[in-house]
């Protein structure tokens, strides 16, 4: 589970991260002081914490910002002011807790918040017979073929296995493009492209054939129009 903390402030985003770490000890937590920082970040996560009221952008704001890129997160407010909960509601917003923190409430709504993020997410998974390994395909940032190997990048790690693009592709679902000979990338993870590369939410970049540019723009566009999200 991928988790953002949002507050301007330290002791506060360090108390809710410490929260979560207790209950959550194996999830991925970022934290981050202003709203600026986590949109400027261009990661994806499943779940985000938004204090209401912060310096610069307000909790309000990034959240529809946020809502526009990552339409399946699960938000949640926290703040000490009760006056924004309507504006909340309007953005979806799953949980609305108020400060200070009672950690038995926060540990209930963190254990539905996850149930919600799952399902929300709708888990695909690429099965690996040969390593009984199975893959979140939706944390696939791309793969690329080595000769008899293919190397399956996450958002985690790296995973190289014997397998031919062939092979894999034909587990994937709608959302991965063969952007080259050489790559599959995952288009929810795309953050920008040009006339012979991609560019993903996590800075690295994939070639694009050029040949292959025209129907990759359509593909893509197809994508973002017909219920695709980006991550970014």
């Amino acid at each position: 589970m991928d988790i953002a903390v949002v507050d301007d402030e330290r002791a506060v985003r360090e108390h809710i991260c410490g929260l979560i770490k207790k209950q959550k000890p194996v999830s991925r937590i970022k934290s981050y002081a202003t709203g600026e920082e986590l949109l400027a970040s261009g990661e994806w996560f499943d779940l985000v914490f938004l204090d209401v009221r912060m310096s610069g952008m307000n909790g309000i704001e990034t959240a529809r910002r946020l809502r526009e890129k990552q339409e399946k997160t699960v938000l949640i407010f926290i703040t000490g002011i009760k006056e924004y909960v309507f504006d909340a509601l309007d953005l979806y917003a799953f949980q609305y807790l108020l400060k200070p923190l009672d950690e038995k409430k926060f540990a209930e709504v963190l254990e539905r918040a996850e149930k919600e993020a799952v399902r929300k997410k709708g888990k695909r998974e690429l099965f690996i017979k040969a390593r009984n390994l199975r893959i979140d395909q939706n944390d696939i940032l791309y793969i690329e073929s080595r000769g008899k190997k293919v190397e399956i990048h996450t958002v985690r790690e790296s995973i190289e296995i014997y397998a031919s693009m062939e092979e894999l592709s034909g587990q994937l679902e709608e959302g991965f493009y063969r952007c080259h000979r050489a790559y599959l990338v995952n288009m929810a993870h795309i953050k920008e492209y040009g006339n012979d590369s991609i560019s993903l939410a996590n800075g690295e970049e994939v070639y694009l054939a050029k040949k292959k540019y025209g129907e990759f723009v359509k593909a893509y566009m197809w994508y973002l129009q017909n219920g695709g999200v980006s991550c970014v």
